[in-house]
């Protein structure tokens, strides 16, 4: 799977928001390759709050901007009202990232590459797993604790 503890354990099931469908099927292929789990692509913000709640992903990849507006905040404060998703920003527009992460628990900066998009799942799974893995992946920025 990836480079860190995170290897060893069972696949993410990942849900993808994301508006630019060239940017959402290479994310697909990348996270495919990775050993995770898609288990929807969303490019707007009733169709990804729909989808986190019918299908309760680990991990919601979250773009700021959608199709409909500047809606991944609503999207990360939604999703990551369950505590079973965690939320991580992929955006190129962190400026518009509230104070308080909208329940996110950090971002990964566009463009991004694949070693990051790795090192930082590594890094969630770890976290979620209750693990004090590696420091915080190059590439990722954490929120404010």
């Amino acid at each position: 799977m990836g480079t860190g503890n995170a290897a060893a354990d069972a696949a993410l099931r990942i849900l993808v928001v994301e508006d630019e469908a060239l940017i959402a099927l290479e994310l697909e292929c990348l996270l495919d390759d990775l050993g995770h789990v898609t288990v929807g692509v969303a490019g707007n913000a009733t169709e990804a709050i729909a989808m986190g709640r019918s299908t309760a992903p680990d991990v919601a990849l979250v773009d700021i901007h959608l199709v409909d507006g500047p809606t991944g905040i609503e999207v990360a404060r939604a999703l990551s009202a369950d505590r079973r998703t965690t939320v991580v920003f992929m955006t190129a527009n962190a400026k518009r990232i509230p104070a308080d992460f909208a329940g996110a628990i950090g971002v990964i900066a566009k463009p991004y590459s694949e070693r990051v998009v790795a090192s930082t799942l590594d890094y969630v799974a770890d976290r979620r797993a209750g693990r004090d893995g590696p420091a915080c992946p190059d590439g990722f920025s954490p929120a404010p604790v």
